[in-house]
């Protein structure tokens, strides 16, 4: 047995499923909890992880980075 994700992109494409499920050839499940991520989760969770620097900063530090493989 296999298990694989599908994005249903029209509805008759779930009516088929759910028919092969009848037939007993396949077994639907329902979504799980953290496949489900909305922006405002992933707003909230990288919230306050970078500093605001003044635009020359950034530019030192790349250049210091892109000068360390050189």
């Amino acid at each position: 047995m296999r298990t694989i994700t599908l994005d249903i992109l029209n509805e008759k494409a779930l009516s088929l499923l759910k028919d092969l499920e009848l037939l007993k050839v396949i077994r639907l499940r329902k979504d799980s909890v953290t496949s489900n991520v909305t922006d405002n989760d992933l707003i909230s969770k990288y919230k306050g992880s970078m500093q605001k620097q003044p635009i020359s900063d950034v530019d030192d530090q790349l250049n210091s980075i892109r000068n360390e493989w050189e």
